[in-house]
């Protein structure tokens, strides 16, 4: 992606100090565009938990830089090492409970130092793996968008031209990853090919990644686009203004259930009753192949409901926080909810497009067989 005409991906390794790795602080944006610099596991842990980076496959890569940080800093003395690395995998782990790449990339990295014979070579497999993590990511979204934008083309098509009209909720675009975003990487690919598109961005309260992120990636593009009320997107779709949803996920359960931003229950309900396509796109790290019941087995995060009661804003040359609620009334903030793969028309994956169901992507994953069944 790049800002201002200069290249850049959500996370990397410092060139210049490899013992650093360089983050986008997500809070700022789209008004200021503010690089941190991470050094220890403990500025991985607060990165993930305030929000610094966020989305599925961003959270699951600053997690796998966040172990190689944590073998940096750790003792020379091999087992204290491994001590030590077992607690920052801990630590990682609760940074947020939802999306499932966090212990996904923790856990890859464990494995990896069993490899390891000393806390030297250690090191060196935790920088290895936490690039190999990064680039994966990378790809795999490349290859998300190469199988969606055929389902954008056909609709073009169909449409004789006419700009294929895209809702997307929350941001699952590249800032929610470490490069091209699932959701917006068909939608990206489109507009390089010249297909006419315009997507409708949810503001996604209380947060505002679609408003504040979704937007600003998409005008850094050039991608036609307009931001709307978390609740209009009904209104749209009863009046022929939507094409397709494509939307990303924290966690996808074997059976095809998807959790995602809170909210995007909803606008699956709404596609399905205008007969609207509702696509997910994500890589295949954001499978949880333990589960298959996401409403009773997929916990749901839940945070300060003074988010729901405050906002931040841009006022001049700074972020101010506003009161927009009663200080007398209690708030609930849950930050997912879950549709079950009955409301999802396909899964956009790497490996390409499939139902929702155990059937489904048991094709496209055949070496989970055992698990789905």
């Amino acid at each position: 992606m790049k800002v201002a005409g200069e290249y850049y991906q959500t996370i990397w390794l410092d060139p210049q100090d490899e013992t650093v790795v360089n983050i986008i602080d997500q809070r700022f944006l789209p008004f200021e565009f503010s690089i941190e610099r991470m050094k220890t596991v403990y500025d991985a842990v607060q990165a993930i938990s305030e929000m610094k980076v966020r989305g599925a496959g961003l959270i699951g890569a600053t997690a796998g830089f966040g172990m190689y940080l944590a073998g940096l800093n750790a003792s020379d003395n091999w087992k204290i090492f491994r001590r030590q690395m077992v607690e920052a995998a801990d630590l990682l782990k609760n940074a947020r409970p939802t999306a499932v790449n966090l212990a996904w990339a923790v856990d890859r990295q464990l494995g990896a130092l069993e490899h390891a014979k000393d806390s030297s070579e250690a090191r060196v497999v935790l920088q290895k793996t936490a690039l190999d993590i990064a680039g994966e990511d990378r790809e795999s979204c490349r290859l998300i968008g190469e199988h969606g934008v055929k389902l954008i083309e056909q609709i073009s098509e169909n449409k004789e031209g006419a700009p294929v009209n895209i809702l997307t909720h929350c941001n699952a675009g590249w800032l929610a990853f470490v490069d091209y975003g699932s959701a917006t990487a068909p939608i990206y690919l489109a507009h390089k090919r010249g297909i006419r598109i315009h997507v409708w961005v949810d503001e996604t309260r209380p947060w505002n990644q679609g408003s504040r992120l979704t937007a600003w990636e998409l005008a850094q593009e050039g991608v036609p686009h307009t931001i709307i009320t978390d609740n209009v997107g009904g209104h749209l779709m009863q009046r022929g203004m939507v094409d397709m949803v494509i939307v990303g996920s924290d966690r996808t359960t074997s059976t095809g259930d998807v959790a995602n931003k809170v909210g995007t229950y909803l606008k699956a309900l709404a596609a399905r009753d205008n007969g609207i396509p509702f696509y997910v796109a994500l890589p295949s790290s954001t499978f949880d192949w333990n589960l298959k019941d996401g409403i009773a087995e997929i916990p749901i995060e839940e945070r300060s409901g003074n988010e729901v009661k405050k906002v931040m804003g841009w006022l001049k040359d700074r972020f101010v926080e506003v009161s927009i609620a009663s200080p007398e009334s209690p708030a609930i903030n849950y930050v997912f909810d879950v549709t079950p793969a009955r409301l999802v028309t396909a899964l956009i994956t790497e490996r390409g497009i499939c139902s929702p169901s155990p059937e489904g992507i048991r094709s496209l994953f055949p070496e989970f067989s055992g698990i789905l069944q």
